[in-house]
């Protein structure tokens, strides 16, 4: 529970490029409060920034995770996301500790902070680049 009182669904989420732009690849993982948990492994098909790749991941993540509130008649706003990833960037532009200077970085954050204005609260984490070895594979 959030200090909120609310259910914590937690997503961690890691994106990367071969090359840089290159071929793009992601995988999120979603723990439920209900302890259900499910990996996903994106293959962009399009050549993009590493960290393009990192916030699309998050993107496809929390788009998901609407997708399934939805389907399961159940309401954003009841719930807290505990987003955790190794990308100093995304964390830190979407929590407005570093600005978004670039267009295209810009746009895909307010698109992430769009999507987290959903839900009643949400907290974002800079993780080891380990955790997301160990959990995600890459």
């Amino acid at each position: 529970m959030s200090p909120e009182g609310r259910p914590v669904i937690r997503i961690l989420f890691d994106g990367g490029s071969r090359g840089n732009p290159g071929p793009a690849y992601g995988s999120y993982h979603i723990r439920f409060p209900d302890g259900r948990e499910e990996t996903v492994h994106l293959d962009f098909g399009r050549r993009m920034t590493g960290n393009e790749a990192e916030y699309q991941t998050l993107l496809t993540a929390l788009e998901d995770l609407l997708g399934r509130l939805q389907r399961d008649h159940l309401e954003p706003r009841a719930f807290t996301v505990d987003i955790r990833g190794d990308s100093a960037l995304v964390i830190r532009q979407v929590r407005g500790d570093w600005k978004a200077r670039h267009p295209r970085m810009r746009a895909l954050r307010n698109r992430v902070r769009e999507q987290l204005g959903r839900f009643g609260g949400y907290r974002l984490e800079q993780v080891p680049r380990g955790v997301s070895l160990r959990h995600l594979g890459h």
